[in-house]
């Protein structure tokens, strides 16, 4: 018997979640003989919920909602035997892990995907013994994101964490950090880390233009000048996807980080406040099977 779960988060996407279910269960049922519906009443249901999925025989796995949702799915998903098939429609802010992936933005359109039930392994990382999906992020401007209203959001989309990262701009300080990766070392001051896993970043797609969803590094961004003549410099190189060749920018790959600082610093990892420093993160090859869509 074939089988596959749907978790539901009902306050996602102004509450759109809802509107979608009927629609993802159709869908679940042309190839499934079962499909279970889950829904998220508080924190850490979702990853509940996919730590279930991993024990008892599903095949595939969809969740409707959010970052946060999606984040929880991946939580519950890492690292365990038995893990099914994974796919999402997106109903956050700024999506960069669909984005990554070529899921339309639009709910409707990301149905399609469930649809072709193409699939294709992706990496996700470990930070501690914390999952994530996309980014990690250290500095005064990476914080700011955490004083972005859900009305903010709605209004002005991912615009609106890059309003908050300019009024950081403001207090800007540099802290010294030491990045131990494969077995190398970089030391010194920067403004901010931004540690990538796919080549979009707070809805910018060329953010990180050369990186794969399953090329097993992470893409490590130091923002080593802060004024607002480096900013204006580095505008067209982020939006060209040549970020990872500017001058004030120290780049490189890695499979494994540890990061410290003497400073107090939090990360920031897939746009929610994380845990102090020090840490340690790596990237799990190819740990999930995902629904893609078809190129």
């Amino acid at each position: 018997m074939k089988k596959a779960m749907l978790i539901v988060n009902p306050s996602s996407g102004k509450e759109k979640a809802i509107e979608f279910e009927e629609d993802v269960v159709a869908i679940l049922k042309e190839n499934h003989d079962e499909v279970t519906v889950r829904f998220t009443e508080k924190a850490g249901d979702a990853e509940r919920f996919a730590t279930e999925a991993c024990e008892g025989t599903y095949e595939t796995l969809i969740s409707l909602g959010g970052d946060g949702t999606i984040n929880e799915s991946i939580n519950g998903l890492a690292e365990r035997e038995d893990r099914p098939d994974f796919g999402f429609i997106p109903l956050g802010t700024v999506n960069d892990f669909a984005r990554a992936l070529g899921i339309p933005m639009q709910p409707e359109k990301a149905l399609d995907v469930l649809r072709e039930r193409h699939t294709k392994p992706v990496d996700i990382g470990k930070i501690n013994d914390q999952y994530f999906m996309n980014v990690l992020a250290v500095g005064a401007i990476a914080e700011a994101v955490y004083d972005v209203s859900p009305e903010e959001k709605s209004r002005f989309g991912p615009l609106a964490y890059f309003i908050e990262g300019g009024k950081a701009l403001k207090d800007k300080t540099p802290f010294e950090l030491t990045v131990t990766y494969d077995d190398k070392e970089w030391s010194g001051e920067c403004f901010l880390m931004l540690v990538a896993l796919t080549n979009s970043v707070g809805g910018i797609e060329s953010f990180a233009s050369h990186a794969e969803v399953n090329d097993g590094y992470f893409h490590v961004f130091l923002l080593k000048k802060l004024s607002l003549p480096h900013v204006i410099k580095l505008i067209p190189d982020l939006f060209n996807g040549k970020l990872q060749s500017n001058d004030q920018i120290e780049y490189f790959p890695a499979t494994n980080l540890k990061v410290k600082s003497s400073k107090d610093l939090v990360v920031n990892i897939d746009g929610d406040e994380g845990f102090p420093l020090p840490f340690e993160a790596k990237t799990l090859h190819n740990e999930l099977t995902m629904f893609v869509k078809k190129q």
